[in-house]
């Protein structure tokens, strides 16, 4: 947090997501944990106060400056009261999904008082037998993988877990925060450029912030990727890109377990990162059929933010991301093609300094006039249709004030003109894709999660395929041929690299 002039500064990064907040368009991260059984609102308030207001901003408001060239900044809320931001509500008749997927829409559509910290949670009862609790924290705060792991802070290991200590023995401990994301950016210590591997067996994209910088700071590969940036095509009109309202809607799918994902990985050569998006792209395709939309030859891009938080760092709040650009083939109706496709396209954006390029423009759009900013905010969001945002989840159960979470999903915002947001999240071995919609374009979000599915499905015969060849094989048959099914159900022919069941077309 900047120190100028005796005043906590937003940086250029955090106002330029302040600054992006539009009626039609909220800069909130939305998130959603569920319960089979009820909380008790006591000790989930308690919780609260010791755990999420020890972090300074989610008791501070944000003060816009008097000078048209001036910076927001920070400052302690005088009247701060946790009740004006803890809500306690009922969810309505029939009490289902479909119940909670209005009430979260509508939350989602609901900006928050600019006067006041600029978050909200929600304990919603009545969720069947159990009960839900729903965060609303604004982009300015941090960013999608800080606010993720903010929330997962608050729960424990254990259902018998100790009550929160005091908060001044709080404070003088290691922030849950800073160790939950380190446990996780642990494991992608190696990792230096765009990766599609799973991070606590999650959806991630990652990337070395410090190796990114050095690679800016040679010029030539900045220049370009500056020049790709800027001088992409737009992306071609779709159902999914148009006038904004306010109304937004979301959705989820049902939990997909993480190792029918494997198993397909595993029999197409391909990365659990190249099954989801093969599937969440061949759900749009479906979804623009359905609607009656052309599909061949579609291509458009969605923006995936990558870390850039320097990984032997300790975590801190604030936004330290990127942005790159990945084209989706939806116009490819063959599943396998797709796949192929799609990581030929991921692979094509590892070692970019791309993400680094947006980082600074951002920068850039927090320190502009108005003006200038809405023209630069603009001219980006022309050249993508949707926002893709994969956080990983913990691997095992997790527990709110002593209460086993069953699930948990959360939606990004979609800055300025773009309609469609997609988010993956794992957790205790399952997978959730959630979509935030806006409701003029996309009013039924579910059809998509609906279709999510049937493409999983259709992925999944080609594992009954592979089986059902191996079973008539002997075991010990080991003839040197890469183990890949091709789109025909037929095993690859080409030889397997040397310590790899797969060819250099199927290695992951």
């Amino acid at each position: 947090m900047a120190i100028l002039s005796g005043k906590n500064h937003l940086s250029n990064v955090d106002a330029a997501w302040l600054s992006m907040e539009d009626p039609t368009n909220l800069m909130m991260v939305t998130g959603v944990m569920m319960f089979d059984q009820p909380i008790e609102f006591e000790r989930l308030k308690e919780t609260i106060r010791h755990r999420l207001l020890r972090f300074d901003r989610f008791s501070m408001r944000v003060v816009q400056p008097k000078s048209r060239f001036g910076k927001p900044y920070w400052e302690k809320d005088p009247t701060f009261n946790l009740d004006a931001h803890l809500h306690r509500i009922a969810l309505p008749a029939p009490q289902n999904q479909t119940a909670l997927q209005d009430l979260v829409s509508d939350l989602m559509s609901t900006p928050v008082d600019y006067n006041r910290p600029l978050w909200h949670m929600y304990l919603i009862e009545n969720y069947g037998d159990g009960c839900v609790v729903l965060a609303k924290l604004h982009h300015a705060i941090a960013d999608g993988i800080a606010l993720a792991y903010i929330l997962l802070s608050l729960t424990d290991d254990s259902p018998d877990a100790p009550e929160p200590p005091p908060p001044d023995e709080t404070r003088r401990r290691r922030g849950r925060l800073a160790s939950l994301v380190n446990t996780a950016f642990s494991l992608a210590k190696t990792s230096t450029k765009l990766t599609g591997k799973l991070v606590s067996e999650g959806l991630d994209v990652l990337a070395d912030r410090s190796k990114l910088t050095d690679l800016a700071q040679l010029g030539a590969d900045s220049a370009a990727s500056a020049g790709r940036l800027f001088l992409r095509l737009p992306d071609p009109p779709t159902i999914f890109k148009g006038k904004l309202g306010v109304a937004k809607r979301a959705a989820w799918s049902k939990p997909v377990p993480l190792a029918n994902v494997k198993a397909i990985g595993k029999v197409t050569g391909g990365t659990v990162n190249d099954v989801l998006l093969t599937a969440m792209t061949g759900a749009l395709r479906r979804y623009m059929a359905e609607r009656g939309e052309e599909t061949g030859g579609v291509n458009f891009r969605a923006v995936i933010p990558v870390n850039l938080r320097p990984l032997e760092d300790e975590p801190e709040l604030g936004n330290h991301f990127g942005l790159v650009f990945l084209s989706l083939p939806v116009g490819i109706a063959d599943p396998i093609d797709r796949l192929y496709e799609l990581k030929k396209r991921m692979d094509a954006l590892k070692g970019s300094t791309e993400a680094v390029i947006a980082f600074g423009i951002l920068g850039a759009i927090g320190l502009s006039p108005a003006e200038i900013r809405k023209i630069v905010i603009d001219m980006l969001q022309a050249k993508a249709t949707a926002v893709m945002t994969n956080v990983p989840g913990p691997r095992e159960q997790r527990y709110l004030a002593g209460v086993p979470m069953r699930s948990v999903m959360f939606w990004v915002p979609q800055a300025g003109r773009l309609g469609l947001g997609i988010s993956i999240l794992s957790y205790a071995g399952e997978v959730r894709l959630g979509v935030a919609t806006d409701a003029a374009l996309v009013p039924d979000p579910e059809r998509i999660t609906d279709f999510f599915h049937d493409e999983f499905s259709d992925l999944m015969k080609l594992v009954e395929t592979a089986r059902t060849g191996e079973s008539s094989r002997s075991p010990a048959a080991d003839d040197g041929r890469c183990q890949a099914i091709t789109k025909a159900g037929h095993r690859c022919k080409n030889k397997a690299l040397p310590g790899s069941p797969y060819c250099h077309i199927h290695r992951q």
